[in-house]
């Protein structure tokens, strides 16, 4: 053991973990006015660390260094576009001008307001919608709001009580079940065809009078474009069912081809993935919805609309289905929306998709492993074959990457859902390539022991996620 790991590590109960407070504990008395706060809220003595300033610094920046980051590697992890964000939009976010107080009147944040509705703008010629808007704060919210307005759009026409049912793939992502679910609806679930795609047979067997939407993603989860599209719509339109388009593979379409153009009445956008705003753990999402004209009136409030003395305003649809969310939605994450988009452009945004899908044909070609469906897009589905896809993934570690999604879509046996992004070098994809090889040519024993050389090797995952230790008093600690 160096003098780094025997400073950082000690034995509890049998077990090597790294424990960054060796120092000396201190009790400090708290010294309280007893009628201020309830008794069963204070305490008399507070146990703290003795640490000195040098000591806390040397432990986060240890801690920095352990964490995987987007600026260490790419996250090819399929259908979640996971991708770099570049810091400019950071900086935006970050400038003083952007710290307005959500509250303020309209006359005094022109300035904002005009931004939020060029990007509502923006994001409705990108997406070939009518109208959109900025409220939802994710993408799973921007679905649920997404159905919430055909929930509404129905009720206007008579018929929220008959339709009762969304219908979605069997491939799709599993916040298309929960939405339609949230939402008050009976998932109607059909299967794929033999080439992975919607099996029109099986979708027109499901589609009925009851038929409320489709939720779809095109291209797929398998990276594969819907050639049926204008069929699909046909089939859900001519029943009197909306088609609703779930923006996360988007990335593989910008500056090419449109939902809007494709058939679809709704779609909702996840901007924080999309356009390079913090994803997951990163930070706050936003997921704009857009609609086609009839669905306008039933958008969330407050709206922001021009009006006729060119000043901007927040107003209520006709029809709103009301609040989803507080004020206009995560307005830093749509600030770095507007800033991405606008310093990309027309060709920037179409070469985005280019270099997407270029990026995801290239690491297929690279690897050994079975592709049983194509032509994909923006990314691919592979197969682990023999070996376990999850301990496939673990395996990856060992090689300083981040390995893909594994075990899904389910049509896919040990499947390892891959997309690097139209971010990642020739050079890193190379990596990526080697990595998948060498995990290859392991043996059920080795994956079995592996990630061997990361911060924090093989972990229980069921006891780590149900109890994790979230503070330095969370294991009973040992003298040495």
């Amino acid at each position: 053991m160096n003098y780094r790991q025997a400073r950082w590590e000690r034995e509890i109960d049998g077990e090597t973990v790294n424990e960054p407070l060796l120092a000396e504990k201190r009790t400090e008395t708290v010294h309280h006015d007893d009628s201020a706060l309830p008794e069963e809220v204070t305490r008399d003595e507070l146990t703290l660390p003795e640490l000195s300033e040098p000591e806390i610094a040397s432990h986060y920046t240890r801690l920095s260094q352990m964490n995987y980051s987007i600026e260490h590697g790419p996250y090819p992890l399929g259908s979640c576009t996971m991708k770099y964000n570049p810091k400019f939009v950071e900086d935006l976010a970050g400038l003083d001008a952007g710290a307005i107080h959500p509250a303020r009147p309209d006359e005094f944040a022109q300035g904002t307001l005009e931004l939020l509705h060029e990007l509502q703008e923006l994001l409705a010629e990108i997406g070939g919608m009518d109208a959109v808007t900025l409220q939802p704060p994710a993408g799973a919210a921007g679905e649920f709001t997404g159905l919430l307005t055909a929930q509404a759009y129905h009720r206007a026409n008579g018929e929220a009580e008959r339709r009762q049912e969304v219908i979605v793939p069997a491939s799709a992502h599993g916040t298309n079940f929960a939405s339609a679910s949230l939402a008050g609806y009976d998932v109607v679930e059909f299967s794929s065809d033999d080439e992975g795609r919607v099996n029109v047979d099986a979708l027109e067997a499901a589609v009925g009078d009851e038929t409320a939407a489709l939720m779809l993603t095109n291209p797929n989860t398998l990276g594969l474009f819907e050639r049926n599209i204008e069929e699909i719509a046909d089939i859900v339109h001519d029943a009197g069912g909306l088609l609703y388009y779930d923006g996360a593979n988007l990335n593989a379409l910008l500056g090419r081809a449109r939902p809007g153009d494709m058939g679809f009445d709704i779609m909702h956008y996840n901007v924080h993935k999309t356009f390079a705003s913090p994803h997951g753990g990163g930070g706050p999402g936003a997921g704009p919805i857009g609609v086609v004209d009839h669905l306008a009136e039933f958008l969330p409030e407050p709206h922001v609309r021009e009006d006729k003395d060119g000043n901007y305003e927040l107003y209520s649809p006709a029809q709103s289905v009301g609040k989803v969310h507080g004020y206009q939605g995560n307005w830093l994450v749509l600030l770095k929306t507007y800033a991405y988009i606008s310093r990309l452009g027309d060709e920037g945004l179409k070469d985005t998709s280019s270099m997407a899908v270029l990026n995801a044909n290239y690491l297929a070609n690279r690897i050994d492993l079975d592709i049983p469906y194509e032509p994909f897009h923006h990314e691919f589905v592979a197969s682990a074959g023999e070996q376990d896809a999850a301990e496939f993934a673990k395996g990856m570690l060992d090689y300083g990457v981040h390995p893909p999604t594994t075990k899904w879509p389910e049509i896919v046996d040990e499947a390892l859902m891959t997309e690097p992004t139209e971010a990642v070098s020739k050079e890193m994809l190379d990596v990526l390539a080697e990595a998948f090889a060498d995990t290859s040519d392991l043996s059920e024993t080795e994956l079995a022991d592996a990630p061997t050389t990361t911060a924090t090797e093989r972990i229980d995952q069921t006891s780590a996620a149900r109890n994790p230790r979230l503070s330095w008093q969370a294991v009973e600690r040992t003298d040495d």
